[in-house]
């Protein structure tokens, strides 16, 4: 039960701050954009060297297409950008690439690019790269609770046993394991509506750094304090114990 000592086996990332690194150093929220590009690089490599198994990153989320159309439109950009530029790596790497989100709200040649990627590389089995794009926990909540509706309604599904199996099935993350470690830059106290059903019993961790300045280094201090915490699952220490002496 306790594996507090292990690599996680799921990280999930807020990649929060680019802005406000960007306007700490006089440029533009585009240029903070792109330096946090650069970002996604070192944690993914380093991902994959020591062994991280999944990696879901909140590249873009459902409320971000309220923001100015230049700055969406730039964003949209850089995301073709990292596919085009990326692919070649992904492949050699072993990486697979996954996508979760509202993905019909992308423009055309964007999803198309995507789906390109996520069909290149969907036989690699070193690290799955999961981009939460287009995404919002409770759309994906209210989404997977059409779907069991509209099965029991038909009469594949007995509602008297629907249970968290069933739900979690119906998720855009259906077939992923839940995240073990949750990691936020920029020092926001907040989920930001990110894999809520998922996180239930992650272990959370805010650093003050901005999204382009995180690093490997960074990284490692967060497993660090992940090694350090006893994952309790709403259990007891002497529990846990117990059932680590019985394994």
């Amino acid at each position: 039960m306790n594996n507090s000592a292990s690599i996680p086996q799921h990280i999930a990332v807020i990649m929060d701050g680019n802005g406000r690194w960007a306007q700490a150093r006089g440029l533009s929220r585009i240029e903070g954009h792109k330096a946090g590009a650069l970002s996604v690089r070192k944690l993914v490599e380093e991902s994959r060297r020591i062994g991280i198994r999944y990696l879901t990153l909140y590249s873009f989320s459902s409320e971000n297409w309220y923001r100015s159309p230049e700055e969406v439109a730039a964003l949209m950009g850089l995301f073709r950008q990292y596919l085009d530029t990326e692919l070649e790596g992904l492949l050699d790497n072993g990486i697979r690439l996954r996508a979760i989100g509202d993905l019909s709200r992308l423009p055309f040649g964007l999803r198309r690019a995507l789906y390109r990627a996520v069909k290149a590389t969907e036989k690699n089995e070193g690290l799955d790269l999961i981009l939460a794009v287009s995404y919002g926990s409770r759309d994906e909540i209210v989404n997977a609770t059409k779907k069991i509706a509209l099965k029991a309604k038909k009469g594949l599904i007995d509602p008297q046993k629907i249970n968290t199996q069933t739900f979690s099935e119906n998720l855009y993350t259906a077939g992923l394991p839940d995240p073990d470690l949750l990691i936020r830059t920029s020092g926001e106290m907040r989920i930001s509506n990110f894999l809520l059903w998922q996180i239930a019993y992650s272990e959370i961790i805010v650093l003050t750094e901005c999204w382009p300045d995180f690093n490997e280094d960074l990284l490692h201090k967060c497993l660090d304090t992940y090694r350090s915490r006893e994952r309790r699952f709403g259990l007891t220490s002497a529990q846990i114990t117990q059932a680590e002496s019985n394994c």
